[in-house]
């Protein structure tokens, strides 16, 4: 049984660059009603979930960037790589993708963990 795409891809090429696209940074928009909460804020309330889910190993693989956005549905946008963004979804957080990209933009700041890295 053949296993290819018309293309002459197989799954594992599709599940490879999917893989790829997972690597790299979720963009996740913050609401007006998010930023008010402080907990919302991964430099305040990372850290002590980490401490407290005893998974502080994971200090030295999460990188989140921060950006300013541009509506009151996306005041503020956060870049979170893969590891960043499993912590968030754990802590019940709003992970509402509506992009993804290989490094986060230039213009914004590392607003908690490791610099991004290739």
């Amino acid at each position: 049984m053949n296993n290819r795409d018309v293309y002459g891809r197989t799954s594992n090429d599709l599940f490879l660059r999917l893989s790829n696209v997972a690597d790299g940074y979720e963009t996740i928009p913050q609401a007006v009603e998010d930023i008010l909460d402080i907990q919302n804020s991964p430099a305040i309330s990372m850290g002590p979930f980490l401490i407290s889910s005893g998974q502080t190993s994971l200090l030295t693989t999460i990188s989140v960037y921060s950006e300013r956005g541009t509506s009151a549905e996306q005041v503020r946008l956060l870049y979170m790589n893969p590891a960043a963004l499993s912590v968030w979804r754990a802590m019940g957080k709003p992970t509402s993708a509506i992009g993804s990209q290989k490094r986060p933009p230039k213009t914004a700041l590392l607003a908690y963990g490791v610099p991004f890295s290739e």
